[in-house]
């Protein structure tokens, strides 16, 4: 037997499953996303720290190695790649953010590929063993060093070589090489603290993002539109409808009147007598839409909208009955925003905002 409220209605138990269900789902991919972020930025820390003693002699490369070289990463799928036109590419830094991996193997504008081989990571130098010979860039020569967001290339820039040249890597390889070069890089001008201390940087903000489990929907908190199907859609639709049926009969109206009047007086013979008629009845002006005076906003007793005023860092308490709450609204040290995804937050003017709701959209005003 379904359960039902003091009035004997169960649309509000109704209401709370699917609200808790929705709310449950959002949470479990926050919490997903979450934990894969924050096991990579750790295994990402953990190789920082033990880099450099599993290095080899680089056996069965064909590199001749200085006394002493070791060997950090070696990938024979690389080719080489040229910049056709002179460009000046930023210093190299030491950012190990792993961030969006490149999307696809492509070349990027003004880049050609040259040769292809083996691509090995020491910790003096970056080598390209290819079919033409081979290329080198040692760390304390290299000036310039650029990563595409796009695409699985990396530009190195040499006080030794006038053409920009690098390499081109499949795309599920891009990510390893960069940290590893980056890593080596660090190494070869003693600056690896650097890259723990930025990784330990990233590790404490990454927890500060944890998602917090959601509040439990009651079927009290249920407002009376969710009664209807379709919910606030289908009462904005047919609210619209209810405006305009009644303009449009009212012109449909006004037109045959038009056609009738001109049709008797065509038909009208020459020598009838006018006869006086009654006065027209003056007819009730027909309604006409409203401006929506909260600009998109859901209708609320706060007066809270979108259309402007004032930003609002202490929203009522019912907000959530009238807004669709994102999770760990209360958590929110800002003022009130809404999100890309449709949901609420008060993470407005902090670091971060609408985070896991497809970022900001507008301003929730009072």
């Amino acid at each position: 037997m379904a359960k039902a409220d003091a009035t004997g209605s169960t649309w509000r138990y109704r209401w709370a499953h699917r609200q808790n269900e929705r709310r449950q789902r959002a949470y479990r991919a926050a919490e997903r996303a979450w934990r894969q972020r924050d096991e990579e930025l750790r295994r990402l820390r953990t190789a920082a720290a033990d880099f450099g003693r599993e290095a080899t002699a680089g056996a069965g490369l064909p590199l001749a190695l200085a006394p002493g070289e070791a060997v950090h990463w070696a990938l024979p799928a690389a080719q080489l790649v040229e910049l056709r036109h002179t460009a000046v590419l930023p210093a190299p830094d030491l950012n190990v953010d792993p961030g969006r991996p490149a999307s696809r193997h492509r070349l990027p504008d003004g880049v050609k590929v040259v040769d292809a081989g083996i691509a090995v990571v020491t910790d003096r130098r970056l080598v390209l063993l290819g079919g033409r010979g081979r290329r080198d860039w040692a760390y304390g020569r290299m000036t310039g060093l650029a990563h595409d967001p796009a695409a699985p290339v990396t530009l190195i820039q040499v006080l030794d070589r006038r053409r920009t040249s690098g390499l081109l890597l499949p795309a599920d390889a891009a990510a390893e090489f960069r940290f590893t070069l980056t890593l080596a890089f660090a190494e070869a001008i003693e600056q690896r603290g650097a890259v723990l201390a930025r990784l330990d940087e990233l590790i404490a903000e990454h927890d500060q993002t944890r998602p917090f489990r959601p509040s439990i929907a009651t079927p009290g908190q249920a407002r009376p539109i969710a009664a209807v199907p379709g919910g606030r859609r289908t009462v904005a639709v047919a609210a619209a409808a209810a405006l305009l049926v009644p303009a449009l009969l009212a012109g449909s109206d006004q037109q045959s009147r038009r056609g009738s009047d001109v049709a008797v007086a065509a038909t009208a013979a020459p020598t009838a007598r006018a006869v006086p008629t009654a006065a027209p009845r003056p007819r009730a002006a027909s309604p006409t839409p409203t401006r929506d005076r909260l600009c998109g906003a859901p209708t609320n007793p706060f007066g809270y909208d979108y259309c402007g005023g004032s930003r609002i860092r202490t929203p009522d308490v019912r907000v959530c009955d009238f807004f669709d709450c994102g999770q760990d609204f209360w958590a929110g040290r800002g003022y009130l925003v809404q999100c890309r995804d449709g949901s609420v937050s008060l993470t407005g003017g902090r670091a971060g905002v609408c985070a896991g709701h497809d970022g900001p959209r507008r301003t929730v005003w009072a």
